[in-house]
């Protein structure tokens, strides 16, 4: 069953119009953080020597790995200079890579191999997730984390939106632009491979002021790809307008004035 917690580095590999804005994706940093926190947490290694946190963005997830593993190598990937720019500023002691994940391999296995938030944004999950697990060194761990989008209110709100007739015959690229399959899926792949597989997800009920804020928080990441299919800022801001209402329908008001804001998220450890 989905746990609840009241309440990610950065989508590190799709191509877009507009880059990656860190200071809109810090907004809910704290919020963006803590589902990395839960997954290191639940890492069962003793000593890992080498960590790549893949599509790090600003940095957040990869300082929490060298928190918690302060002797490790610790190297963040992404594919978003301006990301790497933020991550850089705000934790210089960091060693920062930009590259994109579709070509990575390791030149040596790493310990652990990490994602948080990254991997819904590359295409492919049935070749790229048992090829990510081949750069795991023996007796290491690829530890992945993921919004599952599938699962969500706010998807089915954001799709109804983009099935308008003003612009839905130019809403193929943004339907598709994330990826993510089923966790039945993900066992599938990686059971004959890993002789132990941890995976489960939570729901985390985030605590919102109200409908904007909810979409100021998928503006930066999930909207991004509907936004930059539209031609003109008025037509940004008539979607968002439809997408507003919306989400006011959907995540009422509670006693306190505030709104309940529900985000699935899948996490799988496999070990090699």
């Amino acid at each position: 069953m989905p746990r609840r917690s009241l309440g990610m580095s950065s989508p590190g590999n799709v191509s877009m119009t507009t880059d990656w804005n860190p200071n809109l994706y810090l907004k809910y940093a704290n919020e963006r953080t803590q589902p990395s926190l839960d997954l290191i947490a639940r890492i069962g290694l003793g000593q890992p020597d080498r960590i790549i946190d893949l599509g790090c963005g600003t940095g957040n997830s990869t300082e929490a790995l060298r928190r918690r593993w302060p002797g490790a190598d610790v190297t963040g990937l992404d594919n978003s200079a301006k990301m790497l720019e933020t991550a850089a500023r705000d934790f210089p002691a960091g060693k920062w890579v930009q590259a994109d994940i579709n070509a990575w391999t390791a030149e040596t296995p790493y310990d652990l191999v990490f994602s948080n938030a990254t991997l819904q944004w590359v295409k492919g999950h049935a070749a790229l997730i048992p090829r990510l697990f081949a750069q795991v060194a023996a007796g290491g761990a690829l530890a992945v984390q993921m919004p599952h989008s599938g699962k969500m209110a706010v998807r089915k709100l954001i799709l109804a939106t983009a099935d308008d007739p003003a612009w839905r015959e130019r809403m193929g690229a943004a339907r598709n632009a994330t990826a993510i399959d089923s966790s039945e899926a993900y066992y599938d792949l990686l059971a004959p491979l890993s002789p132990r597989l941890d995976l489960w997800e939570t729901e985390y009920l985030h605590v919102m002021a109200d409908p904007e804020a909810i979409l100021e928080w998928i503006r930066a990441t999930s909207l991004r790809p509907f936004l930059d299919a539209l031609a003109s800022a008025d037509e940004r801001a008539a979607f968002e307008a439809q997408l507003r209402g919306r989400i006011d329908a959907a995540f009422p008001v509670r006693a306190d004035g505030k709104r309940l804001f529900p985000f699935m998220r899948l996490f799988f450890v496999a070990y090699r």
